[in-house]
């Protein structure tokens, strides 16, 4: 009785996943079920007895921890009904059975007992008369057995709940997942898969089909693209033109990787899809544009020349004139379309981040998963990085202009500069002090050094010395590129294989690179070069074929002192004082963009009042309760985030509120006095943002 009390106290205090758990008894002959249900309740476990095998069917379920069973009341019982609801077990369950045999009559002396392992499947067999040690020995087997049953019930819950919130993630992302068999050559496709082909959910769609829907003069293409995958091993990414059932031509991006098993064989491709034909479409009728343009300047250049054959010199200032007014227009049109791109990627990586970050915190110690959702946040990270630069590349990124110490900017990234650049290259500065501060924007110019740095790693396979240089120069008169005065030249400095004349004048054009496919977006350089002109700067380029190549960005020199910053503390997202609990009014009339802002708010412990349009929000301000703050999207149709601030204030003029866009800057002229959040955000920058508002809401 000793022992079984200490395994009383240790039952009690044990984390049992489902607390509601009992066990059944089913003894209908002498005192055997009494005597159990007074052991059991003796050691802390909940038991009820059953009078017959109707009724210990009949409770049978997922709450039922064990099973105490006498092996008359089942030697001629018809089982078929209980062996059927073993049978129908849950995937997860394997429900023990504790089977109570009489004194000589052990499994392995009765094999009608022993028969009964064949119907129950998880059968202990305590032999009577059993010691109470024994008995509850047995008991606390079966139910540690259950209980890991349960927490591999929980785990495959989660990983089922993950399973749904990335396919939530893929179809906000218009991405179609898809897994192709090396073996086999079984493709196995998602719903969005199959439309991006042009093919219904429910029609089969082989690896074959696939293959006829490309257009023939890119088939040759992809399929060496596949090969080289398999045999190198590095990730598949491949743009080509699919033609549909009905004649039509699309254009497919297809992003894969290889995997391999344990012995290091490669088993299959995974990867997504994605329609990019309206892209495609847009180049394509910005080059027509391009065309007509050059076409027209071309014309008009000719008629000049024709009408003022004789004063040359008024012609050639025409004539460059004209040119830059082509490279203006034609840079105005990219920069329009590359910011509208970039600010519907932010509204697609909203979704996935915010919908990623809140799954991560329902995973537990699952370490696969975990990989996972860092791998796919850790791509939407990459994703948001490269909106800020075309948003830098069309002139839409706020920059925070202010005094900046070059030198000590640059000795602050010397260590991620070295991890970027590999042991392989050395990092040689020259770095003088009493150099006067510049007006720039700190992180755009470490973006910018951290670009020309890993250009001059690429530059130089082989390994080689990276020189980064400081020294202040002047302009001495006003020059095409440059404003007379005084600044300060950041120069990289490579011994790589350099640039002929050609690429040379390239260099610094939009998606432009000498890098292999896939390594490289051509916007570092150009984001550099629109960086420069933002800062009244600019961008100089030397470069010898074999002797390698030096990049200097001219910053112009600072009226005013550098001043040293603070460290940058981690937004804290505990609820305290001004910060919260507090009911807020979400506005977004995307339901995704919506759904995972709403699961941030309330995981920060708010109580989240949803509205999809102005419309929406203002009644909800006019006849539903006092909310604290309002957090409205801009862009949205019908009544903009701007209309809906000016509407709200009306009826409520002390509202704080806060407006969050997937644009780097608001509108110009719209001065409505409120903080703005850029998209994507992470739940941290959210929490931050929210206090700073309510925080200066009550000053």
């Amino acid at each position: 009785m000793r022992s079984s009390r200490s395994w009383k106290a240790q039952t009690r205090t044990a984390a049992i996943p489902n607390r509601d758990a009992y066990g059944l008894v089913y003894a209908p002959s002498g005192r055997d079920a009494q005597i159990a249900l007074s052991l059991l309740e003796e050691a802390g476990t909940k038991a009820k007895a059953v009078a017959d095998l109707t009724s210990l069917i009949s409770n049978l379920g997922d709450d039922v921890s064990f099973v105490v069973v006498t092996e008359e009341a089942l030697r001629s019982a018809n089982l078929r009904a209980i062996s059927d609801w073993i049978e129908k077990q849950p995937s997860w369950s394997d429900l023990p059975f504790i089977v109570l045999t009489s004194r000589g009559g052990g499994p392995e002396r009765n094999p009608a007992a022993a028969r009964l392992s064949e119907v129950l499947g998880n059968v202990s067999f305590v032999e009577r008369p059993f010691h109470t040690t024994t008995f509850i020995s047995v008991a606390r087997s079966a139910l540690r057995g259950r209980r890991r049953q349960y927490e591999a019930r929980l785990r495959m819950e989660a990983l089922n709940e993950g399973e749904r919130r990335l396919q939530t993630a893929l179809e906000a992302g218009r991405l179609g997942a898809w897994e192709f068999d090396l073996a086999s050559s079984v493709l196995t496709t998602s719903t969005t898969c199959k439309a991006i082909f042009g093919r219904a959910a429910a029609e089969p769609f082989t690896y074959t089909d696939l293959l006829s829907a490309i257009h023939p003069d890119d088939q040759e293409r992809m399929q060496a693209a596949v090969h080289a995958t398999i045999e190198t091993g590095s990730d598949y990414s491949i743009e080509y033109r699919t033609i549909w059932r009905d004649g039509s031509i699309h254009w497919a991006e297809i992003r894969a990787q290889l995997y391999k098993d344990s012995r290091g064989t490669a088993v299959k491709l995974v990867g997504v899809s994605a329609d990019i034909t309206a892209r495609m479409q847009a180049e394509e009728d910005q080059r027509r544009l391009n065309d007509v343009l050059e076409q027209r300047v071309t014309e008009r250049t000719r008629e000049l020349q024709e009408a003022h054959a004789n004063v040359m010199v008024e012609v050639s200032q025409r004539e460059r004139a004209e040119e830059q007014l082509r490279q203006s227009q034609k840079m105005e049109a990219i920069g329009q379309l590359t910011g509208g791109v970039a600010h519907d990627f932010n509204n697609l990586l909203m979704a996935v981040m915010g919908n990623l970050e809140m799954l991560e915190r329902h995973v537990g110690d699952d370490s696969r998963a975990k990989r996972l959702i860092d791998g796919a946040l850790e791509g939407a990270r990459r994703g948001a990085s490269l909106t800020q630069r075309l948003l830098a590349f069309s002139r839409r990124q706020d920059l925070k202009i202010e005094p900046v110490a070059l030198p000590g900017l640059v000795r602050g990234m010397e260590d991620m500069l070295r991890r970027s650049v590999g042991s392989a290259i050395q990092i040689e500065t020259e770095l003088p002090e009493g150099l006067p501060a510049v007006s720039a924007d700190a992180n755009q110019v470490e973006l910018a050094l951290l670009n020309l740095a890993v250009n001059a790693r690429d530059a130089m396979p082989d390994g080689g010395t990276i020189k980064i240089q400081l020294k202040q120069s002047g302009a001495a008169v006003e020059s095409e590129h440059l404003t007379a005065g005084s600044y300060v030249v950041l120069s990289v400095a490579d011994q790589g294989h350099g640039m002929d004349e050609e690429t040379l004048k390239k260099a610094i054009e939009p998606f432009y690179s000498t890098k292999e496919l896939g390594k490289g977006t051509g916007l570092g350089l150009s984001m550099i070069h629109g960086l420069a002109l933002q800062l009244k700067g600019r961008l100089k380029l030397n470069s010898i074929v074999g002797i390698g190549t030096t990049a200097e960005l001219w910053i112009p020199v600072s009226p005013m002192t550098a001043v040293k910053a603070s460290p940058e503390r981690k937004p804290d997202t505990h609820l305290d004082g001004a910060t919260g609990p507090k009911r807020i009014l979400l506005v977004d009339d995307d339901i995704l963009i919506a759904m995972s802002s709403v699961d941030m708010l309330m995981d920060l412990g708010h109580d989240v009042v949803e509205a999809h349009s102005g419309e929406e929000a203002l009644e909800c301000l006019r006849n539903g309760p006092t909310v604290d703050l309002m957090i409205t999207d801009y862009s949205m149709p019908g009544m903009n985030g701007g209309d809906l601030v000016k509407a709200a204030r009306a009826i409520s003029p002390t509202l704080p509120v806060l407006i969050a866009s997937g644009y780097a800057e608001l509108p110009p002229g719209l001065d409505l006095n409120v903080a703005r959040l850029g998209k994507p955000y992470t739940q941290s920058q959210l929490a931050s943002e929210i206090a700073k508002v309510l925080n200066a809401a009550t000053d």
